[in-house]
């Protein structure tokens, strides 16, 4: 069944960190899909009562809730909860976008539900929620160079050699969400997995 079939709100985060300093990092790859969404949809994001920024966007021909966090990373949770209460949302009909280093450069992955394999933001939407059977689109920014710890990693900016490399992941995220919202998850992940071995220079195959 396409994950749109039903008539409850679809609900879609980007993870990131609010500011100006932390735009182009890595772990902000969320924040950029979900703008890159609102672009395409021409939508406008404004400020939410709450902690969050809020965007009303038509996908796939579908009305979406797109969601930036402005708790930072840690504390996505708190932004999110009081918003999906206040919508009436499904959380299984919840998507989190986020930075996965156990993926590489380039690369989008779909999932259902499981831990929050060490992200921070996807641990505290789990605690506020007191649910993890939602989805998650997993953008790959690889693992750090010898010697760098993870954290300084995701902090910190592409190189400008990657910027080419990070546009076409922020497209690739924003396909996957679209796969997902048009043919449901399982279809989704088909159609998107079934591409192998996708080098970085052409990740814009996602």
């Amino acid at each position: 069944m396409p994950f749109s079939d039903s008539k409850r709100d679809i609900v879609i985060v980007g993870l990131g960190n609010p500011g100006r300093a932390y735009a182009r990092h890595r772990h902000n790859v969320g924040f950029m899909v979900v703008d890159e969404l609102a672009r395409i949809s021409n939508s406008s994001w404004k400020k939410d009562r709450v902690d969050a920024e809020i965007c009303k966007a038509l996908i796939e021909g579908h009305s979406i809730t797109l969601i930036k966090p402005q708790t930072y990373m840690n504390l996505s949770g708190k932004a999110v909860a009081p918003i999906m209460n206040r919508l009436y949302a499904d959380p299984s009909r919840l998507m989190v976008i986020h930075d996965d280093m156990d993926i590489a450069f380039g690369r989008v992955r779909i999932k259902l539900g499981g831990g929050d394999g060490g992200h921070k933001g996807v641990r505290s939407i789990m605690d506020s929620l007191r649910f993890s059977n939602f989805i998650r689109v997993r953008l790959g920014v690889g693992r750090p160079p010898v010697g760098v710890p993870p954290e300084t990693f995701v902090l910190s900016a592409f190189d400008p050699q990657d910027e080419t490399a990070a546009a076409h992941l922020v497209s690739g995220g924003c396909r996957a969400v679209q796969f997902v919202v048009a043919y449901g998850v399982e279809r989704a992940q088909q159609m998107l997995h079934s591409i192998k071995d996708v080098p970085v220079d052409s990740a814009a195959a996602l």
